[in-house]
């Protein structure tokens, strides 16, 4: 994260993909703000200095998660989003909730791979153009760096041979740059994974991954020859090459310092294990157990995974929850302590629904659009279709249940089925245009369907 990434930019970028929600993003922007700061106060004092953890208030689709993932990739950081209710107490078959952990590292090292992938790319593709080149063209003496030693040892009637050999290998070297020989069969030696290893124990517990690991890579691979287009031996050599070329203890190190020092978990759904949601009925697997297994990962403490041990003092907690049944009070007071930002997201109004339909640089009705060009097609939406569209939106949440934005979907995806089932074939109309009377026709009927199960008797 460099300097120029303040609480404002962060807000105006996140402002470009979420509508509203001002105060969450401004939580959020303080929070990701706070680590750069962090690494940058007195040497004494950073390990002393933990993040102040947040809690969403809010119902589904208002964009609680939306937020975090943004907020993760503005910050290139690793991040996962975990569902609290599915883990469960010690001593329980089922998830533990260090399973979290393990997976934002396995992220981490995702993200560093990729980031070494990219340095090493063009060291490893001219590896793969000398495999390719020695297939097509083989060397009449070892190497190009052997040749160039022991052609001064050669009777000099010997030279034009070598040289031209080495002439050939040039031209195919360049062709095979300029993707002159694509499509061009070669027998290449491919190694071929032996049997796969599989690690038994009970359901659901995690940590048998390394011991699986490991005795897979024991089985000795074996070497088969196919026959493949030299596109095709390109890419599979690239993925052995760029893997001979990255250091993976340079890379574990250095995921597991991001994983600690800057990722972000996002918690969804801990209000289904507030002490009060027992009340709802059903299975109840010690809701409050899992809280006070969760307490010592959020406050700090060190996790053993197959890359290193991962310290959880610095690492971003985001926990979210609708709340309807139970309230964050419920939660036990250790785990409140954890998370001292809390914000409240509010419901979406029609207005919002507008924008959230114009406004992003995801908006649905751009991805409708980009759709349809595939088909070279053209859609347009009037404003009072996308007002009409916002009113049905926000009409049906009121009715049914609020499921926030996602409400879009249904409602977009009721209206333009039709269409995106006949264009392929339709050879006349190449283009669109929506208004209010297509949006009534098409789905007015859906705001007609009031729930009425709730006066059954």
């Amino acid at each position: 994260m460099t300097n120029s990434l303040t609480p404002i930019k962060i807000v105006e970028e996140l402002d470009k993909y979420i509508i509203g929600q001002y105060e969450a993003k401004k939580c959020v922007a303080i929070a990701l703000r706070n680590r750069w700061r962090r690494m940058n106060a007195s040497e004494d004092l950073r390990k002393e200095i933990v993040p102040n953890n947040i809690l969403m208030i809010g119902a589904t689709g208002v964009g609680k998660t939306e937020i975090a993932r943004r907020l993760a990739q503005l910050a290139q950081a690793p991040f996962i989003k975990v569902e609290a209710s599915k883990f469960t107490e010690v001593g329980y078959v089922g998830r533990d909730v260090e399973s979290m952990v393990r997976d934002l590292v396995e992220q981490a090292v995702s993200l560093v791979k990729a980031e070494q992938k990219e340095k090493v790319k063009e060291k490893a593709l001219e590896n793969v153009y000398e495999i390719i080149l020695d297939i097509l063209i083989p060397p009449m003496i070892g190497k190009k760096e052997e040749w160039q030693e022991q052609l001064k040892s050669i009777p000099a009637e010997q030279n034009t041979d070598h040289e031209l050999n080495e002439r050939t290998r040039n031209k195919f070297r360049e062709k095979l740059k300029n993707g002159e020989l694509e499509e061009r069969k070669i027998d290449l030696e491919v190694h071929v994974a032996g049997a796969n290893v599989q690690v038994l124990g009970p359901v659901g517990i995690d940590g048998l991954d390394g011991l699986q690991d490991m005795l897979s890579g024991m089985v000795p691979k074996k070497k088969k020859t196919r026959k493949m287009t030299v596109a095709e031996a390109r890419e599979h050599l690239m993925d052995e090459e760029v893997s001979k070329l990255i250091d993976m203890d340079a890379v574990s190190r250095e995921a597991i310092d991001r994983a600690g020092n800057s990722g972000i978990i996002f918690i969804d759904e801990i209000d289904k294990i507030a002490s009060s949601s027992r009340a709802s009925g059903g299975v109840d697997v010690s809701r409050e157990g899992v809280q006070r297994d969760l307490l010592p990962i959020v406050e700090g403490s060190a996790v053993n995974t197959k890359y290193g041990m991962v310290k959880t003092d610095h690492v971003l907690f985001v926990a979210a929850g609708a709340f309807h049944v139970s309230k964050p009070s419920d939660l036990i007071p250790e785990l409140q302590g954890r998370f001292p930002i809390r914000v409240e997201l509010n419901a979406l109004t029609k207005d919002d629904f507008v924008k959230i339909l114009t406004q992003p640089r995801n908006a649905l009705t751009k991805q409708y659009q980009a759709l349809m060009e595939s088909e070279s097609v053209t859609i347009a939406f009037d404003d009072d279709a996308i007002d009409e569209i916002a009113e049905l939106a926000f009409e049906v949440n009121q009715q049914i249940e609020n499921i926030g934005a996602r409400r879009l979907h249904t409602i977009m995806s009721a209206l333009l089925n039709d269409i995106l089932f006949e264009v392929p074939d339709l050879n006349s109309e190449n283009h669109f245009q929506i208004n209010r009377e297509f949006v009534k026709q098409k789905v007015g009927r859906l705001a007609a369907k009031k729930d009425v199960s709730h006066y059954i008797l």
